[in-house]
C-alpha cells in the first residue's frame, strides 16, 4: 500500500493556486509530502542533515518548475525531483564514502515503539535498523533507490518505475539484484533478525 495522500480536488486546487504564485498553497503541498519525500532522500543518503538539505532543494526546485507539471500524480513527480537531487548528491566527487552511518542515530534516546517494547527491544531494533541502513549503502545508487521506492515506501512496480523514468521490467531486474544482495547481507547479522527469519 503506497504511503502517500491519493489526489483529489482540494490538492489540484492547491496545485493551481501555487502556480499562480501562491507561496501558502505551495506550503500545504509541503505540509502533505514532506515526511514522505524526506523519508525517500533519508533512506538514500543516510545522513539526517543532508536529507534535510537535500529535501528542502527539492521543494524549492519543485516551486520552480511547478509550471511544467501537467496533471497525474504529484506525490511521484515530486520523488522524482527528490530522487534525481539525492542521486546527484552521491555522484558527486565531493561525498565522501567513508561517512560514518553512526550519524543516523545521533541524538536518539529510547522511544518505544509501542506501549509494549523494552529498552533492550529498542536497542535491537535500532540496530537492525542500522544494518539495514548500512546494507542499502552497499547498493549501487540504481537498486537503493528501487529497493526504498517498493519495499520501503510501498510504490507498485508501474509507479516505481516512472518515478525513475525507467522500464518496469528493468525496475523488477535491478529490484531483484537488490533484495538478493540485501538478504545477503542480512543473514549474516543473524543474532539482529526477528526469531522466525534465523536460520535453524
Amino acid at each position: 500500500m503506497m504511503n502517500q495522500p491519493p489526489s483529489d480536488p482540494d490538492e489540484q486546487d492547491l496545485i493551481e493556486a501555487a502556480k499562480q504564485g501562491d507561496l501558502g498553497s505551495f506550503n500545504q503541498l509541503v505540509m502533505r509530502y514532506q515526511r514522505q519525500v524526506y523519508n525517500v532522500v533519508l533512506r538514500l543518503l543516510s545522513i539526517h542533515a543532508t536529507a534535510e538539505d537535500i529535501t528542502q532543494e527539492a521543494f524549492i526546485s519543485a516551486y520552480r518548475n511547478l509550471h511544467t507539471f501537467r496533471a497525474g500524480n504529484f506525490g511521484a513527480w515530486l520523488l522524482r525531483i527528490a530522487s534525481n537531487a539525492s542521486l546527484d548528491h552521491l555522484r558527486s566527487a565531493q561525498v565522501k564514502r567513508n561517512t560514518s552511518l553512526e550519524l543516523l542515530l545521533d541524538g536518539q534516546t529510547f522511544t518505544p515503539q509501542d506501549s509494549e517494547e523494552t529498552p533492550e527491544d529498542y536497542t535491537m531494533r535500532r540496530e537492525l535498523g542500522l544494518e539495514i541502513q548500512k546494507g542499502l549503502s552497499l547498493l549501487s545508487t540504481e537498486q537503493r533507490l528501487a529497493i526504498v521506492l517498493v519495499d520501503m515506501q510501498g510504490y507498485p512496480y508501474d509507479e516505481a518505475a516512472d518515478i525513475i523514468r525507467i522500464p518496469v521490467g528493468t525496475l523488477k531486474s535491478r529490484l531483484s539484484r537488490a533484495r538478493l544482495a540485501m538478504r545477503d547481507y542480512l543473514v549474516k547479522q543473524t543474532e539482529l533478525l526477528p526469531r522466525e527469519f534465523r536460520s535453524s
